[in-house]
This record gives structure tokens, sequence and C-alpha cells, in this order.
């Protein structure tokens, strides 16, 4: 067994199964788990993905959303504890790998267009 291989095999360990499939241009709602004090609880997260980066474990979205009238952009990595779970609430259509064209629009004009033909599943890989 080679040095890849071995790798993998930890990491298979930590991947979580239970992911929906993402793509650039949704609205997804991701549960941040934080602790506060003693006590910890999910904070929701709501924006469009904006961007998809490495695989595996290593695997990261950007979510950008708008709050109180400005950007706010965070890097999620998809495997980690933090990430308590990743809803999809809306499909969009984007004919690009990257929407950081995105950061400079301003308003409506942020808006993609609702794909439909893609159904709201939860199983990947």
């Amino acid at each position: 067994m080679n040095a890849q291989e071995i790798i993998k095999s930890i990491e298979a360990r930590h991947l979580k199964a239970e992911l929906p499939v993402l793509h650039v241009g949704d609205t997804v709602r991701v549960g941040v788990r934080i602790s506060e004090g003693g006590k910890e609880r999910v904070q929701p997260y709501e924006g469009t993905i904006i961007a998809m980066r490495h695989g595996g474990i290593n695997e990261t979205v950007t979510v950008r959303r708008i709050f109180q009238g400005i950007g706010v952009e965070r890097v999620f990595l998809l495997h980690s504890p933090r990430v308590a779970d990743i809803a999809v609430l809306r499909r969009g259509k984007a004919r690009r790998a990257k929407l950081y064209y995105l950061r400079n629009r301003v308003g409506k004009a942020t808006r993609l267009k609702q794909r439909f033909d893609r159904a709201l599943t939860l199983k990947r890989n």
C-alpha cells in the first residue's frame, strides 16, 4: 500500500455521506455550529454559491450574501465538523464556474435565473 492509498483511507473516514449535490449559482442555507460560552448552537447562513474549489476532504464552497447593504462572503469547508448541514433552497442557472462578477453588481442585478432541470437531490459521490 503506497502513501496515497493510506491518505485516502484515512480521509474516507471523515467524509460526510449526507451532502446534497451542489452547483455554482445555487442558493443554499448552511448551518454553522457556533459555541458561545458553554453552549453550542447552529446558526444559518444563507446565500449564493459563487465558487467551488478542490475536491475530496478539502472541498470548499464560497457563499455570498448581502447583509445590511454590504456583500459578505464566507468560505466553508464542506466536510468540516463546524458545518452542521447544507440545504439547497434554489437552483441557479450559471454558465461559468466562478461567479465573481456578482461582486460588482448591486440590487436586483445580482439575481440569477432559476434552473428547473436539476432536482433538489440529496445524494452525491
